[in-house]
């Protein structure tokens, strides 16, 4: 288990207090990326525990759009083939209040990965229907939204 996943209970806490104060509102970016298979990427943090669709904070200056691009590219390796389509921009007040998540969609020219560093522990290419077990819910909820057409939720 990395130092960062053993430290999270105590750093996470304090980050979440840190970005409150320092930004009252916060934007995500998470992206359902398909591979030329149907397969969708998921990340495993090293900070974190579960599967996720890749995605992260949005930067200063950044639009959201490209910010979604920068983090699959960041965390996966792969390069869109096709513009982003924006899906939902969902509320994440479970985390705390004022945080948004925007997820997009996109193909990619192919299911690359990349070696895991000191942010990404694993990447995996997966049937939308065959997410591991320890896919996250949020990340369960938005792959049976896009690919079951259960109802789109407000919440993260």
């Amino acid at each position: 288990m990395s130092w960062l996943l053993r430290t999270a209970p105590i750093v996470k806490p304090v980050m979440r207090s840190w970005w409150r104060l320092r930004r009252p509102m916060t934007l995500g970016a998470r992206v359902i990326a398909l591979d030329p298979q149907g397969r969708v990427a998921l990340v495993k943090h090293t900070y974190t525990p579960g599967w996720h669709l890749p995605g992260g904070g949005v930067e200063r200056g950044e639009r959201i759009e490209e910010s979604a691009l920068r983090e699959l590219h960041e965390e996966t390796g792969a390069n869109p083939c096709e513009p982003m389509r924006l899906i939902a921009v969902y509320a994440n007040f479970a985390s705390f209040p004022g945080d948004h998540v925007a997820l997009f969609q996109t193909r990619v020219d192919e299911a690359s990965t990349r070696a895991p560093d000191r942010e990404i522990a694993e990447i995996v290419w997966t049937a939308p229907d065959q997410a591991p077990d320890d896919a996250t819910p949020a990340t369960r909820r938005r792959l049976l939204e896009v690919f079951a057409g259960t109802p789109v939720s407000r919440d993260w």
